[in-house]
């Protein structure tokens, strides 16, 4: 008997028996529809649509924090329908929004896709849609926070930054005026204003760099990435400068690898490490770079046995504009900016840098990077005159300072 034929029963017992039975069982259903709303996991009309139509990510869990419906922007959190919700912070807001009985909003920070994919920002907020129903919305803003950041960054770091090379070169010029009738003397002001501007020019190119990284939402170029050019033409890239500091550089490890990115931004992230190592190496000495495959991700390791970095100021190298060896970086004429990029970089293309540094035996900085499968053609090795190298292959161990393996 359904609830229209028991409420007209209702009804002719209350003309019968004068109303008072039947407002007991009026009573009753209205209590037991209230108790099966409280239990039912049924998800109201029309919300499974309104999620899948859904660009940020969205899931309905119930008490035991299972998804019951997701959008297709939730898969990259995890957040699949049928699964459980693995984030403890998700598990929190969705039980205030339900214990308080109101919406409860949270800014968390969560891993979208596979490690070392770096953790993004993100603004929850869970809503109580029924007794034993929650609705969560995410919203990634690590992008808005990131442009945000790089502005604040930039308006404090280069103003400082910049006064430095445009005062010298301001001065420089003046005691060329200056020395205009000693022809020597303004040969030498003319050499270290060209000095100068060179240092100008590339501190102004790298600032250019840093900034595109942090504010641009995706990669200009991106398509499958072979490890071996991407290393090749970072070495390339700097074969002069280790053939004037008198330092030798060894490749070796696993061929064949890719992964998915921008070819001439990891370029430059490796050739930047490079770089380094070769700028902090004393004269006579290796630098080793090697290419490896762990679990699924791409090591490329750059290895010096320079002067090595201090414990305490390992947290520090990435940032903008901070230099470990503020009179080396003078003399190499160094912006402090290098790592800045390449940590940006990485990142960009899902991966993270690691540093192991000890005073006195060297540095190792290791980009790791998700791999992906090899092009199914590959193109034809092009035929000419071959670039001399100041490259060695190596045929047995790269040069170590003793990281760990």
């Amino acid at each position: 008997m359904d609830t229209t034929q028991l409420a007209l029963l209702a009804l002719l017992a209350g003309v019968v028996i004068g109303g008072s039975v039947s407002a007991v069982i009026v009573t009753s259903l209205r209590a037991r529809d209230r108790a099966r709303t409280e239990t039912s996991l049924a998800i109201p009309e029309g919300v499974r649509e309104v999620l899948h139509g859904m660009d940020d990510a969205a899931v309905v869990v119930d008490a035991s924090f299972t998804v019951l419906a997701a959008s297709a922007a939730a898969a990259p959190f995890h957040l699949r329908e049928g699964r459980s919700v693995p984030d403890d912070q998700l598990r929190t807001v969705a039980r205030a929004a339900r214990t308080g009985g109101a919406s409860a909003t949270d800014t968390i920070r969560l891993r979208r896709g596979a490690p070392p994919a770096e953790p993004r920002l993100v603004v929850v907020r869970a809503t109580r849609i029924s007794p034993r129903l929650t609705l969560l919305v995410l919203r990634d803003i690590t992008e808005r926070e990131r442009v945000e950041q790089m502005r604040r960054d930039f308006v404090a770091n280069t103003s400082h930054e910049l006064k430095t090379p445009v005062g010298a070169v301001s001065l420089l010029a003046e005691a060329i005026e200056s020395a205009a009738d000693d022809p020597p003397q303004v040969r030498i002001f003319t050499a270290r204003l060209t000095a100068e501007a060179a240092r100008l020019a590339n501190l102004t190119s790298r600032i250019m760099n840093l900034s595109r990284l942090q504010s641009a939402d995706e990669l200009a170029d991106e398509r499958d990435v072979s490890i071996d050019e991407v290393v090749a033409a970072s070495l390339d890239a700097h074969a002069i400068q280790a053939d004037s500091a008198g330092v030798q550089v060894v490749r070796g490890g696993k061929r064949g690898l890719y992964v998915r990115g921008d070819a001439q931004v990891l370029s430059e992230a490796v050739g930047n490490l490079v770089a380094n190592a070769i700028a902090y190496s004393p004269r006579g000495s290796s630098v080793g770079v090697g290419v490896k495959l762990v679990d699924g991700i791409v090591e490329i390791a750059v290895t010096d046995r320079g002067i090595g970095i201090a414990e305490g100021e390992q947290d520090r190298v990435f940032e903008r504009f901070y230099r470990a060896d503020p009179a080396r970086a003078r003399r190499t004429g160094g912006s402090g900016l290098g790592l800045a990029i390449v940590k940006h970089a990485v990142q960009r293309h899902g991966g993270e840098v690691r540093l192991w540094s000890r005073p006195g035996r060297g540095s190792t900085f290791t980009i790791r990077l998700p791999q992906t499968e090899a092009p199914i053609s590959e193109p034809a090795p092009k035929r000419g005159r071959k670039k001399k190298r100041a490259t060695v292959e190596a045929t047995g161990p790269l040069p170590t300072n003793g990281e760990p393996v």
